[in-house]
């Protein structure tokens, strides 16, 4: 079981940056796979990106590849989302969620943190 609690959202300005965190209790934290969606109200969830376990390989959607970087560190059982170059689009509630490496399903999803970017 993995339990995940996000932090760091907030209001910025557009062309702005904001970190988020992703905070992991239970136990193996490095043997999974981390990822981040993000989701408006009434539209679906959309996958933003992922770090492998071993923190090797990193996949990010099109529409933030290049201004958004994933990292994770094992010690402090934490991921991260830095977003730089933020625009209004990327407004929405942001996701953490976990799957173990051999499984393709994320079975483990935090509560969300709210980004909300201004023009």
């Amino acid at each position: 079981q993995v339990q995940l609690v996000e932090s760091g959202g907030g209001l910025v300005q557009a062309g702005g940056s904001l970190r988020l965190s992703c905070a992991a209790s239970g136990r193996s934290f490095s043997g999974y796979v981390m990822a981040w969606f993000r989701q408006l109200p009434g539209k679906e969830r959309e996958f933003v990106g992922l770090i492998s376990w071993s923190g090797g390989a990193t996949g990010y959607a099109d529409s933030v590849k290049g201004r958004f970087t994933i990292s994770r560190d094992d010690a402090r059982n934490t991921v991260y989302l830095q977003m730089n170059s933020l625009k209004p689009d990327d407004t929405a509630k942001y996701y953490c969620a976990a799957r173990w490496r051999d499984k393709r399903a994320f079975d483990y999803w935090g509560q969300g943190t709210q980004v909300t970017v201004s023009s």
